[in-house]
């Protein structure tokens, strides 16, 4: 396993009226992230907030190209980002200690924050597929390239570590500054993870290690 320090490239926010960040996903454009009681798109290059949805957003969010998913109170809801309108919901796996998410493979990857699992479900009815077992506690979830990637969080150490999805193996680490905690994790699909905060209220992006 390679274990290096992360890289943190900038530190957005805190944001006006946010009680934390939580989730955070990508569509191409802007980031989004959730604060509790909405989801908020950013532009990453200029930091500025461009709209907001209000909806209940309190753990992990995603994006499959089309639609906005986002968990809060046991539940997943899919949402147009265009309206806001909330097309389904369907039950979350970890109901309520659920943490980050990821669309990948036609797939909702959930993150189960004490339980220390990451869960890939059918983002129609909300059934288990399958479990991954991680050695921390899991926050926000990622996949990019073909690798799986999701931030720890325990006192005040906190990680982003890149594992096998079959065995749960940890592959590479990048371990945060102290103090510095990941809540919910994305990447632009290309050299950054946008990574936030927590209480802290701020969104950071980090340096994705290039692939060996």
């Amino acid at each position: 396993m390679k274990t290096s320090t992360a890289h943190i490239l900038r530190e957005y926010g805190p944001f006006p009226g946010a009680e934390g960040v939580h989730g955070v996903t990508y569509d191409g454009k802007n980031v989004w992230f959730a604060t509790g009681d909405r989801l908020s798109a950013m532009d990453p290059t200029s930091g500025e907030v461009q709209r907001s949805i209000e909806i209940p957003a309190n753990a992990g969010t995603a994006f499959d190209g089309r639609h906005l998913y986002q968990i809060a109170d046991g539940h997943i809801r899919r949402i147009e980002p265009e309206t806001g309108r909330v097309l389904a919901t369907i039950p979350s796996p970890a109901g309520g200690e659920d943490s980050g998410l990821a669309w990948a493979e036609g797939s909702l990857w959930v993150g189960h924050y004490r339980a220390r699992k990451i869960h890939q479900i059918d983002p129609e009815t909300g059934k288990i597929l399958r479990s991954i077992t991680s050695e921390r506690f899991v926050t926000g979830v990622t996949w990019v390239d073909g690798e799986l990637w999701h931030g720890t969080w325990e006192g005040d150490a906190s990680d982003l570590r890149r594992i096998d999805a079959r065995s749960g193996e940890v592959l590479a680490k990048l371990e945060m500054p102290p103090g510095t905690g990941v809540s919910g994790l994305e990447s632009d699909d290309a050299d950054r993870f946008f990574c936030g905060g927590g209480t802290s209220g701020t969104l950071r992006s980090v340096r994705r290690p290039a692939r060996a």
